[in-house]
């Protein structure tokens, strides 16, 4: 077999590689990361709330909601799962999903302080997102 032929990307695929992605792709690849997250913040409250019955089963009763505490975590745990992603592995699960990758200018992996940033960004302004669909280049912001 030749090299070619032993590429994990699809024969129908190649001719796109290195194209920036659109709209669609990056709003599916948001949407997965956006439910691994939740995943996470509801695995982290199912864990605190079993500590607390465990440690008292009796007088145990479900924690009253607190929206400012749970949006900062969740924020919080998103920012993180983001950065973390994009530094060490070059994607999250959903641009992984998407076959996308989070890079550079130069089309490198980000370092830890760019990847921070962008992933900070990302959460706390997502309509710079949506800049992707009326960039010529469709780079979001």
């Amino acid at each position: 077999m030749s090299a070619p032929e032993l590429s994990p990307v699809p024969r129908e695929a190649r001719p796109y590689q290195g194209e920036t992605a659109g709209i669609v792709t990056r709003s599916v690849a948001n949407t997965i990361d956006a439910l691994v997250v939740g995943v996470m913040v509801g695995g982290c409250y199912l864990g605190v709330v079993s500590v607390k019955f465990l440690l008292d089963p009796r007088t145990f009763e479900w924690p009253q909601g607190r929206f400012l505490l749970g949006l900062t975590f969740t924020l919080l745990v998103a920012v993180g799962y983001l950065w973390l992603s994009w530094w060490i592995l070059g994607r999250s699960y959903g641009k992984h999903i998407m076959g996308i990758r989070v890079a550079g200018r130069r089309g490198r992996k980000l370092g830890p302080v760019r990847a921070l940033a962008r992933a900070a960004f990302c959460v706390f302004f997502p309509i710079g997102f949506f800049w992707c669909a009326i960039s010529p280049r469709r780079h979001s912001i």
